[in-house]
């Protein structure tokens, strides 16, 4: 199948493909699922020679072009997408890599307009979606038809994604957006940078009584209303979206050209991503599915360790928290900036020091799921519509006995097959701790103030080191430290650091300038309150939010 072919289906079934465009616009399938390429493109067969010395956004446009035919955007626009894309970056490599051992290195994502990984995506599909509605609009312009195509955006947030969203929809033209978050659960820096921008097409909703989990089956739900959805022309920006995977990929194989060339000709790589949502790392999956070399993914979970447990014993369920462990009050007392604490309703999900992976079940795990049952088909036919229609039945049984029993038991095949590409660690809020401390003290590659998601990851990476003590290692850090103040000021307290001072030595000036402005929030109460917010704003109702200033 050449690249001109590429097409987009639904991971639940369905005999439709669809464009880049319309897979990016729609989000997520109506039937539920969440689309992936028709293939998985082969790399040009002189890649780590032509693509060594390219600037990210020169080799963002390499690797996206194998997934966005040429028909779908053209070369030049697809390029200056990009390019305005990473423009407000403020490192010249937009993700650096920064050396932290003799064999290991960080790669810092957080150099974006929000200092947080989820910039690298959103400023992407921002761009996206503003060029799509702009090309669509001109042709109904040029047609004399008074109509516009508007898209109505509908996102959940455990944290970053609800800011980086937003900076990358801010004043977009023919765009709304409604991003939802549990009232009073992520950090003050986090609620602060949404609910400062005084854009007139951006709602912050604050979610009383809720929980990530709660927020994200809100969104599914509207999704899935097929009258709603086709009403408001609703898209997604969380990491269902197919895009935020496709530019994520290109971080992976930016690393890796980053990496001295010892450790490239090794082939002996590893790299550690800090999970929540799976989208992260199943972009390294994808980049490894590519041929960038690498041997395995580790995935670095906090104390809700629904993924860790999969990769450990097949099994995909909730889990009440451990006996012994602190109460949820103890969490929510000051030591988690997120506070995603177990919600009213009985889920398991434990407020933890990184509130970002702070989630019960991860939407981006159906797309490996699907892939997993396809390559472990029993007598696969090879005819590819065949077997992806009996992969996506595979598929549907898992979900639906999830769905009913809220745990499903892939077994030994599916585990082993998945621990071909992936190992997983678990790291408590002790030890993330801990990881903050260590890294803060060292003194040939120090002190480096971490966040508590990248010390997570930095914890698994340790431990993974025994397993592999000869491979080069690359943990993701996944946001700037400032983001989760009580995390890192906890770990370095003045009575073991008194010469650290969080806000002279971390703070940036452009989080402190926030401080002073005003914010406007929309709380609301469970689905009912979010459609109805939705409606009369685009019925044209003016809708005040509160506002207030708060100190971060």
């Amino acid at each position: 199948m050449s690249q001109s072919e590429m097409r987009y289906f639904s991971t639940r079934g369905g005999s439709d493909t669809l464009s880049f465009e319309d897979a990016v616009l729609t989000g997520l399938a109506p039937n539920g699922g969440l689309y992936i390429p028709t293939h998985i493109p082969s790399l040009p067969s002189d890649w780590q020679s032509s693509w060594s010395n390219l600037s990210f956004p020169q080799l963002s446009f390499e690797i996206l072009s194998l997934f966005i035919p040429r028909s779908v955007i053209p070369a030049e626009d697809l390029k200056s997408i990009i390019n305005t894309s990473y423009s407000t970056f403020r490192s010249d490599k937009t993700t650096p890599l920064k050396q932290t051992g003799e064999k290991e290195w960080v790669l810092e994502l957080w150099h974006g307009p929000t200092w947080a990984f989820k910039d690298v995506a959103l400023q992407f599909l921002g761009e996206l979606f503003r060029y799509f509605l702009e090309r669509r609009n001109g042709v109904l312009e040029k047609e004399g038809k008074e109509e516009r195509e508007e898209l109505t955006v509908v996102g959940a947030t455990s944290g970053d994604t609800g800011s980086a969203a937003i900076y990358g929809l801010r004043s977009k033209p023919s765009i709304t957006i409604f991003i939802l978050y549990p009232d009073g659960r992520i950090s003050p820096i986090q609620e602060a940078q949404m609910a400062t921008v005084p854009d007139e097409n951006v709602y912050c909703v604050a979610v009383e009584n809720s929980d990530f989990d709660t927020c994200q089956s809100i969104v599914k739900t509207l999704f899935s209303d097929k009258q709603f959805n086709s009403t408001h022309r609703l898209g997604a920006i969380n990491s269902i979206n197919w895009a935020r995977i496709l530019a994520q990929i290109v971080y992976y194989f930016s690393a890796y050209f980053q990496l001295p060339q010892e450790a490239r000709q090794s082939g002996d790589i590893q790299f550690t991503v800090p999970t929540g949502n799976f989208g992260d790392i199943l972009a390294g999956w994808f980049a490894k599915k590519l041929g960038l070399p690498m041997n395995h993914l580790v995935v670095a979970t906090n104390e809700n360790d629904i993924l860790e447990r999969f990769f450990r014993t097949g099994r995909y369920e909730a889990e009440e928290n451990t006996a012994g462990q602190a109460p949820e009050t103890a969490a929510v007392n000051g030591s988690s900036d997120g506070q995603q604490a177990t919600s009213a309703g009985g889920s398991s999900v434990k407020s933890t020091h990184s509130p970002a992976m702070d989630i019960l079940l991860s939407s981006n795990f159906e797309r490996l799921l699907y892939y997993l049952a396809l390559d472990t088909l029993e007598n696969p036919t090879n005819d590819e519509v065949e077997d992806r229609s009996r992969a996506q039945e595979k598929l549907n049984g898992w979900m639906n006995e999830l769905k009913k029993n809220g745990k499903v038991d892939l077994g030994e095949k599916i585990k082993d097959a998945a621990g071909k590409d992936f190992w997983s660690e678990r790291v408590s809020d002790d030890q993330t701790l801990e990881e903050i401390r260590k890294y803060y003290k060292r003194q040939e590659y120090g002190p480096y103030v971490v966040d508590p998601h990248t010390a997570v990851g930095l914890a698994a990476t340790e431990r993974s080191q025994k397993k592999s003590p000869n491979s080069y290692w690359i943990t993701l850090s996944t946001a700037h430290p400032a983001k989760f103040s009580s995390a890192v000021e906890l770990a370095l307290n003045p009575q073991q650091f008194p010469e650290f001072n969080f806000r002279e030595t971390v703070l940036p000036d452009e989080l402190k300038k926030l401080e002073t402005l005003e914010k406007r929030v929309h709380k609301v109460s469970g689905e009912q309150g979010v459609r109805e917010l939705i409606e009369r704003v685009k019925k044209g109702e003016k809708v005040v939010p509160g506002e207030g200033k708060g100190s971060i």
